[in-house]
């Protein structure tokens, strides 16, 4: 069932483990066809069906191919093997295996993804949890030195929100916030799930009670900090900037504003609407994708985007070059590091992953 799953959300641009969240994704979403590659009497087609606003179009089933059982215990035939067979094995067996079914099924969605067998390693490697057979991450980072990514570091530490620090320092929320910003003061600002601002960390401002007392009758929806001014978000597009010397607003996405991060020179925002724009002259769109924006981070030189369909990428501004990376669970939240490391926040885990040039 799980492969179902996934392979229908990959195919959606969504992030679902179940079949409950998968429903719940597509219900959150407009009406729209659904090809689904499974016999007619498959219980998820059923479901699928029942929803209403969909239009589902079945296809010919996908044919595992023929060959000897998958060693389960093995990190290397795992990431060798057809990953439809791999997370069907593991299904029907509730043994962990040191740790590596786990782990699987936690990534799974990226897992079934095509891709070379180094780029599945790494990303298992990633999965792996604190419990596991200490030698797996060992037989995982070999074949994993293929991939584009080197895995520096990962933490099964909770996190909804993250930013850095004017030293550098990673700033991480575990309590359902939306976001969380840092002043040059080293203050932190914080945005609550209702859309309300909370500085942390020091005194109040005369800036920061004013853009609370704003916030509490109109909620945003993301937050950023530039200096000395407090950058906010709303659901119907417009980013507004507030600082002692008044107000500034701009309307740039078509839906709601979804992230926010700025750099000493330049702001960023993401919408629902897909784009990430520059708060510059002209308001350039710097990336674009059929997905909504999930997360930003920016320093002067890269810029981190989570997508809401599991999609990192690490944006180089001053060559174009982008580099990619799917854990497989949805993403909360990213984080560019000083040395320009890309780190990742899940549900369950932070994820730092430095690119190989």
């Amino acid at each position: 069932m799980r492969g179902a799953v996934w392979q229908i959300a990959n195919r959606l641009g969504v992030v679902a483990g179940t079949p409950a969240e998968l429903l719940s994704a597509l219900l959150a979403g407009p009406p729209r066809t659904v090809r689904v590659p499974l016999p007619p009497d498959h219980e998820l087609v059923a479901s699928l069906r029942a929803l209403g606003h969909l239009d589902v179009v079945l296809e010919e089933p996908r044919v595992l191919p023929p060959g000897a059982p998958v060693d389960l215990d093995d990190p290397a035939a795992v990431c060798a093997a057809d990953p439809f067979r791999v997370t069907e094995a593991y299904e029907a067996d509730a043994d962990p295996h040191g740790g590596l079914r786990t782990a699987w099924l936690r990534a799974g969605q990226s897992l079934v993804r095509d891709q070379p067998r180094a780029g599945r390693a790494l990303v298992l490697l990633s999965a792996l949890d604190d419990a596991a057979d200490p030698r797996l991450g060992p037989a995982l980072t070999e074949p994993a030195a293929g991939a584009p990514w080197r895995l520096a570091w990962s933490s099964r530490r909770p996190c909804t929100a993250l930013t850095t620090a004017p030293d550098g320092r990673l700033v991480v929320r575990e309590d359902r916030v939306l976001a969380v910003a840092c002043r040059a003061d080293s203050t932190h600002l914080v945005l609550d799930e209702r859309g309300r601002l909370h500085p942390r960390g020091g005194p109040a401002t005369r800036l920061t009670d004013a853009v609370a007392a704003t916030l509490a009758s109109h909620p945003a929806t993301a937050l950023a900090a530039m200096g000395d001014t407090v950058l906010t978000g709303d659901r119907m597009g417009t980013v507004h900037a507030f600082s002692l010397e008044g107000l500034e607003q701009a309307a740039l996405h078509t839906g709601r504003v979804t992230a926010l991060t700025a750099t000493t020179s330049t702001a960023y925002s993401g919408g629902t609407d897909g784009t990430v724009r520059a708060w510059s002259p002209g308001r350039p769109v710097v990336t674009r994708r059929p997905c909504p924006v999930g997360a930003l981070h920016a320093t002067d030189r890269l810029l981190a985007v989570a997508w809401a369909d599991g999609l990192a990428q690490l944006h180089h501004l001053d060559t174009g070059r982008v580099a990619s990376f799917r854990p497989g669970p949805r993403i909360r939240a990213v984080a560019v590091t000083a040395d320009g490391s890309l780190v990742v926040g899940l549900d369950d885990a932070l994820l730092c992953l430095s690119y190989r040039t």
